[in-house]
This record gives structure tokens, sequence and C-alpha cells, in this order.
């Protein structure tokens, strides 16, 4: 069954759902690579909609990487696996299993980020740390603020390692980690898990203050594997060896 990763919002556009119509059908192969895709005059006549919707339809999808133009020739569809362009679902992490997915890759790549930072950062991306924690442990600790400053900690860490491309990833997963932040404060007593969350940021926070790349290392994984149970993902067989 699917827990939805957040609150259910207004209905989503008309063209943002034909987009999700196309990219099914693209990402099936129903819609074959290379293969050309309807006009928009064709499109809008056969989905009952105007030209307009189908033009915004296939902005997004260029956008996606699942389409692109050839000029005087109209729009190609592009192969799933050839697109240059990342995409996460939050509505995905509705599944235990793609839950998993995600902290797994955060296990990845914030492990390796906080042992970069623990021999580059410098007394100001420390600074910053300190004050994002102080914020996550004030008076305002179960409210939205402290989840702001949970993710400015994350994303301190990230800058600190001097690696651009680690920074601007880290910054584009931050919505889904949010989600995951606010779902384990649902599924669980909200001060058990501000209280674990803290204690997780000061041990990677004192491991960065002694520039300890090993313990900086060690502390994030923990904190990210332990982030992924609190949100009740389901963790490959290898993580979840390293919490028993």
């Amino acid at each position: 069954m699917k827990r939805p990763a957040q609150a259910i919002g207004q209905p989503k556009p008309l063209s943002t759902r034909v987009a999700e119509h196309l990219s099914r059908e693209i990402r099936s192969g129903r819609i074959a690579p290379e293969s050309r895709l309807p006009t928009e005059h064709d499109l809008a006549r056969e989905l009952g909609i105007s030209r307009n919707v189908v033009r915004e339809a296939l902005s997004q999808l260029r956008a996606d990487g699942l389409v692109y133009v050839r000029q005087g020739a109209g729009s190609f569809a592009l192969a799933p696996e050839d697109s240059k362009v990342i995409r996460l679902d939050p509505m995905s992490l509705g599944e235990a299993s793609d839950l998993g997915q995600l902290f797994e890759l955060r296990s990845v790549l914030e492990t390796e980020a906080a042992g970069l930072a623990a021999t580059r950062i410098g007394p100001d991306g420390l600074a910053v740390l300190a004050h994002a924690l102080d914020r996550m442990q004030g008076s305002e600790r179960t409210r939205d603020d402290s989840v702001a400053a949970d993710l400015e900690f994350h994303r301190e860490i990230s800058r600190a390692t001097g690696n651009a491309y680690i920074l601007t990833f880290t910054t584009y997963i931050a919505g889904q980690i949010r989600d995951t932040i606010y779902l384990a404060r649902r599924s669980q007593p909200i001060e058990i898990v501000v209280e674990e969350t803290i204690a997780e940021h000061v041990a990677i926070l004192a491991a960065l203050e002694a520039r300890d790349e090993v313990a900086a290392r060690r502390a994030m994984r923990r904190h990210v594997l332990l982030s992924g149970v609190r949100a009740d993902a389901k963790l490959p067989e290898h993580l979840n060896g390293e919490l028993e």
C-alpha cells in the first residue's frame, strides 16, 4: 500500500497530467526511442485538450530529458537511459523500498562528503554548523525551523567539501530529505525523533571539529541509516547489517 510522503495538495495541472501520461508511454517503450511523437495538433485532438496544454506538456518532457526537438521535423522520444536529467518523483517515496534506495544513495553521497569536509572545512563552516545545531536544539525544535536548520547542516557539510557537484546534488535532494524528516516525525513520538536526531548531529559536528575524517564518515553514515529506520524505509540488506 502506498503511503504518501507528503500531504496531498491541489489537483495537478492538466499539462502535468498529460506530461506524466506521455512519460509513462515513453518509459514503458510503448513510444519507442527515436520515434516521432504526434504533432501538437494531433495530440490535442486525440486527447481532447487544447494545443497550449500539449505545448506545455511537451516542454515539461523536454525539461525531463525524455523528448528532444529536431528543427522542422518535430518532437522525438529519447530512451530514458539516455536522459541527461536526474529526476526524483516525491510521490514514489510512498513505497518503503523506494525510500530505502534514497537512503542508500545518501549513505554513499553524504558519508563521503562528511569525510572530505573533515579535511577541508574552515572556521566559518564550523560556525554555520554550530548555529544550525543550536537552532535544532532551540525552543522550536519540534517545528519547521528545526527542519530547515537540519537541511542547512547537511548542505553546509556538502559546501565544505569544496566540490560544487556534491553541493548541487545534495541541494537537489533536499526536498526528498525534508519529506523523510516529516515522515519520521509523523511515524514516531516527535520528541524521541528529535532527541535522537540532535545526538547524531552532535556526533557529526564533533568529528568535523576534530578533523577526524574516519569518525566523520562513521557518524554521518550512522545518522543516515538511523534516519532511514525512523522513516520506516526498507533498507537494503547490506545496510541493515550495519545496524545490528
